[in-house]
């Protein structure tokens, strides 16, 4: 089975959780900093508001630290872009017969509009949400909570994600796992590739070539 990663993996969106960070520390005249990043980056919404609230010394609740995210959000996933080869991969996944499904960190609610408006629904049986579960995803729980729902063994899934973390939860979990480039983590692109079972900069570098779709 594969478990797709969503957020710099499936749709380029990350670079709407920059935005969104960048605006939140604005509003209170604090700067984004990398140490700011590294604690909000790749983990679920209750722990990045919790970190927040901890590192920035805020007044405000976590449940107010999310709304507030959210609203900034707003409709940004529902006009996300997907990433270059993605769509054509599912296809082919599709044609030769993969079961495949989502394992992200992204709130349920962006999630499913970004997979509507992509119209990529179709391609997954199923989304395991690090959200609800309360879970990150560096932990080995959440891609053994996966192969769960799929019904399968986790030695028979392969992982495809952005985050270096992610994948070591996988491996963790004995998973294969294949990397995936994505412009705002490319300071891992080194240890990403040595670490994974393959590294990818584009889907497209696993299309069928035209004449092994003759055969």
């Amino acid at each position: 089975m594969f478990l797709f990663d969503l957020d710099g993996t499936l749709i380029d969106s990350n670079g709407i959780w920059k935005n969104v960070d960048r605006e939140f520390l604005a509003r209170r005249g604090l700067p984004y900093t990398h140490a700011y990043y590294e604690g909000v980056a790749h983990t679920i919404f209750p722990l990045a508001a919790k970190f927040t609230k901890e590192f920035c010394n805020l007044p405000e609740s976590c449940e107010e630290i999310m709304a507030e995210w959210m609203e900034l959000a707003e409709d940004l996933y529902a006009h996300v872009s997907i990433k270059p080869g993605v769509r054509a991969y599912l296809k082919q996944c599709k044609a030769e017969g993969r079961r495949l499904a989502v394992v992200t960190s992204s709130v349920p609610e962006h999630c499913r509009t970004a997979l509507k408006a992509l119209s990529l629904e179709k391609y997954f049986e199923n989304i395991t949400f690090a959200h609800d579960l309360g879970l990150e995803k560096k932990s080995p729980e959440i891609w053994l909570t996966a192969a769960k729902a799929g019904g399968v063994r986790p030695e028979d899934c392969t992982v495809f994600d952005d985050s270096l973390a992610a994948c070591w939860g996988a491996r963790a979990a004995k998973m294969r796992v294949v990397g995936v480039y994505d412009n705002y983590f490319a300071q891992d692109e080194k240890e990403m590739r040595s670490f994974c079972d393959v590294y990818i900069r584009s889907f497209e570098e696993l299309l069928w070539l035209p004449e092994q779709r003759r055969r």
